[in-house]
C-alpha cells in the first residue's frame, strides 16, 4: 500500500467520523431502540387507524430525514410513543435537516416515499439509515 493510498484511507475515515457526529448517530439509534422496546406491535399499517398500526413514510434514499421529521412528528401528534423520548428524536432529525448537518439524508426538504409501514417497520428505517452511517 503505497503512501496517497493510506493517505486517502486516514482521510475518509475521517471524514465518515464527522459526519456520524454532525447525525448524531449513536443519540439518534439509543433514542429509536428505547421507541421499538417499548412498542412491541408490530400489526399491519393502516390507513385509518391512529394506532400503533399507523402507516408511517418509508423514505427514498435522500430523503431520509424530511419523513423521519414527518414519521414522528405524526407519532407525537397521535400519542403512539413516550413522547419525551420521541420529541428528542424528532427535534433530532428536524435540527439536521435545518441545518444540513447529515448531507446524504437530506436533498430535499419533502419526503419523499413509494411504501408505508407501520411505527415498527418505520423505528427499524430509522435504526438501519443510522447504523449505516456508524459503520
Amino acid at each position: 500500500m503505497n503512501a496517497s493510498m493510506l493517505s486517502y484511507i486516514l482521510l475518509s475515515c475521517v471524514l465518515l467520523s464527522v459526519q456520524a457526529q454532525k447525525c448524531q448517530v449513536n443519540e439518534i439509534i439509543r433514542y429509536t431502540n428505547h421507541l421499538l422496546n417499548e412498542s412491541p406491535l408490530s400489526c399491519p399499517c393502516s390507513e385509518t387507524a391512529a394506532s400503533p398500526c399507523s402507516c408511517l413514510p418509508i423514505p427514498e434514499p435522500g430523503h431520509e430525514l424530511a419523513c423521519f421529521v414527518d414519521g414522528t412528528g405524526y407519532m407525537l401528534e397521535k400519542n403512539l410513543a413516550s413522547n419525551g423520548v420521541l420529541r428528542m428524536l424528532n427535534r433530532s432529525f428536524q435540527t439536521q435537516l435545518d441545518r444540513n448537518l447529515c448531507e446524504s439524508l437530506a436533498r430535499g426538504q419533502k419526503c419523499q416515499y413509494n411504501t408505508k409501514g407501520n411505527v415498527r417497520t418505520f423505528l427499524n428505517e430509522i435504526l438501519k439509515t443510522y447504523r449505516a452511517i456508524k459503520k
